[in-house]
């Protein structure tokens, strides 16, 4: 009998990080970091099991929940080896349903979904194959990951002969970058300072306990009120002091106009770079900001919804950093898409991560980079937020200022089934009682 996926589950996982603020920025005030999450299950007989998610930041996990489950009859029935064994397969197939892609075409709610079934796929995969995800990649033949890449759109930027060329060119050297990996970890920054809920005295302490902790780049939230801005900048500086870097994040918050002036108003202070300016779609704004507040440098990518929004930033010169994310587009292959745009065009990948789960994710993807496509980790660093790692069965960790590499099989993405039962919105114990205090209260 051959094993097959017998069952998708979901689960409406929410965390209250709005009550102290944590995530909190210009156009996010009170963000509930959240996950729509499922669970792959097989009749394989040995355990495994394919975890995946979408982030969300509280209300709007249930459409995300039910985007996921529409996905279901597309997944249950198939036959496990051959979908560990090209997980492509399922990324074309669902990015390829014309009725799916009605409500996109690759973007929003729909495609986050594809994400999160495409990434559960490629953790039971890593588990199967007994690796890490980034391990997994990092041994895979270049032809064989370049037939997992959905070449559609991006051709005119990158050709299946250009990107195999960029993998092969990679191999050498790789055993020796794996064996750094491993030893001292992926340098990675902190948020974890910056949010902008977070008072002077909180904001200091923390940054002063970062560069303790040897992180060498801290961000800070900015782009609600530039007196503000300009004191906490001020202050942040102060606790790190010259030679540590220091980026802003504006989350989309202004015009063109403003972000410029605004970047400029806090240039002073030696912003490495400013991060989401304008609005993500907006690559010719990109540009143009780009160009006006340089040195400073332009960074953006956890809410561009797919590769040719990636593609075109790149090809009009519009961004210095490229921040990927692990869960925003098509999952594991789309990110394989960027990557390999990002190491043609020569640059730096630094993914976000501010969010449940997405630091799990992310560093598997930027290890793969590392080892076997871009070879490099200067002015590379992958995002860290201290909190909720604790609800994840091989949580992120990170020491002296670097991501320690994983070497539990799979995706890093599986939760404990305690947090799950008890922060599922809203019968989970915690929303439980809290919704009853609410009410309690209002009554």
């Amino acid at each position: 009998m051959t094993p097959r996926i017998t069952a998708l589950d979901t689960h409406d996982v929410r965390f209250p990080t709005s009550r102290e603020l944590d995530g909190s920025d210009a156009m996010n005030p009170d963000p509930d970091y959240s996950a729509a999450y499922l669970v792959l299950r097989t009749d394989a007989g040995d355990g495994l099991e394919g975890h995946g998610f979408s982030f969300t930041i509280g209300r709007g996990n249930d459409v995300q929940v039910a985007a996921i489950d529409a996905l279901r009859d597309h997944v249950v029935g198939r036959p496990v080896a051959e979908l560990c064994a090209d997980p492509g397969s399922l990324s074309r197939d669902l990015i390829g349903d014309s009725q799916l892609r009605w409500l996109g075409p690759e973007k929003g709610v729909m495609h986050m979904a594809v994400g999160a079934v495409v990434n559960a796929v490629w953790d039971l995969a890593a588990k199967r194959a007994g690796k890490p995800l980034w391990q997994l990649l990092a041994d895979a033949e270049p032809e064989w990951l370049v037939s997992q890449v959905d070449f559609r759109y991006i051709a005119d930027a990158l050709t299946p002969e250009r990107a195999l060329e960029l993998l092969r060119a990679a191999r050498p050297g790789r055993a020796a970058r794996e064996a750094d990996l491993r030893r001292r970890g992926y340098p990675a920054y902190t948020t974890s300072p910056g949010w902008l809920g977070y008072s002077d005295e909180k904001l200091t302490r923390l940054a002063e306990q970062a560069v303790a902790d040897g992180f060498t780049q801290i961000k800070l939230k900015v782009g609600a009120d530039l007196a503000d801005d300009i004191r906490r900048c001020r202050t942040a500086r102060a606790a790190v002091g010259p030679g540590i870097r220091v980026a802003i994040d504006a989350n989309q918050r202004w015009n063109v106009d403003e972000a410029v002036e605004w970047t400029r108003a806090l240039a002073e202070f030696d912003p490495y770079w400013i991060e989401e300016p304008t609005s993500p779609d907006d690559v010719l704004g990109h540009a143009t900001i780009r160009a006006a507040v340089a040195p400073v440098k332009v960074a953006t990518g956890e809410h561009v919804q797919n590769r040719v929004v990636f593609k075109q930033l790149l090809q009009a010169g519009a961004i210095d950093i490229l921040q990927l994310d692990a869960a925003r587009v098509g999952g594991v292959n789309e990110n394989l898409a960027i990557l390999l745009l990002a190491a043609s065009f020569g640059v730096p990948v630094c993914p976000h991560a501010g969010g449940v789960g997405l630091c799990e994710l992310v560093q598997h993807l930027s290890m793969f980079d590392y080892v076997a496509l871009s070879g490099s980790t200067e002015d590379r660093v992958i995002e860290f937020v201290d909190h909720l790692h604790e609800h994840f069965l091989a949580p992120a960790r990170v020491t002296g200022g670097h991501y320690t590499t994983p070497t539990t099989p799979g995706f890093s993405a599986q939760m404990r089934p305690e947090s799950i039962a008890a922060f599922t919105y809203p019968d989970g114990p915690f929303w439980a009682a809290d919704l009853a205090d609410t009410k309690g209260t209002t009554a």
